[in-house]
């Protein structure tokens, strides 16, 4: 079974949050929008600590480390079986100046050409709402859980 963990960054402007999500870069994801975009995430190898696993994702993806006071949120399970554990983080970020890692891969199909492409080719912040609509359907159960810690504080 596949396990990432990841970073939801969150900031609040008047009464409101907002999310920091990102865009997987490559073909396949080009021109999807709408549940396309993520928490900056990836896979844990056995017996890696979760937290220190989205830290580096979160640099790996973004070029920015993030450190605070994390807040453990319970960790979901994507349509594919894929678990994830995320922590969220108050913190603002300026997206101006962000950059992805890349990955390589054989394109086209069989013609033995290798091409280096981002692991993540947008960053945004999006509202409470817009950011449900464009996240990962099972993601969004981690913005459901921040809104009532938020709300409880």
């Amino acid at each position: 079974m596949k396990v990432s963990a990841g970073i939801l960054l969150f900031k609040k402007e008047k009464d409101s949050l907002y999310y920091f999500l990102v865009h997987p870069g490559g073909f396949f994801w080009k021109n999807k929008d709408l549940r396309a975009w993520s928490i900056p995430k990836g896979e844990m190898l056995p017996g890696e600590n979760p937290l220190e696993r989205a830290l580096m994702e979160f640099k790996e993806e973004t070029g920015k480390t993030v450190e605070g006071n994390f807040i453990e949120l319970s960790p979901i399970k994507q349509k594919g079986g894929k678990i994830v554990y995320a922590w969220a983080l108050e913190e603002d970020i300026d997206t101006s100046d962000l950059y992805s890692n890349t990955f390589s891969l054989e394109w086209p199909p069989k013609s033995g050409k290798i091409i280096e492409i981002p692991e993540v080719d947008q960053w945004e912040w999006f509202s409470s709402e817009e950011a449900q609509q464009r996240i990962n359907t099972a993601q969004r159960d981690f913005i459901i859980e921040l809104e009532n810690i938020v709300k409880n504080q």
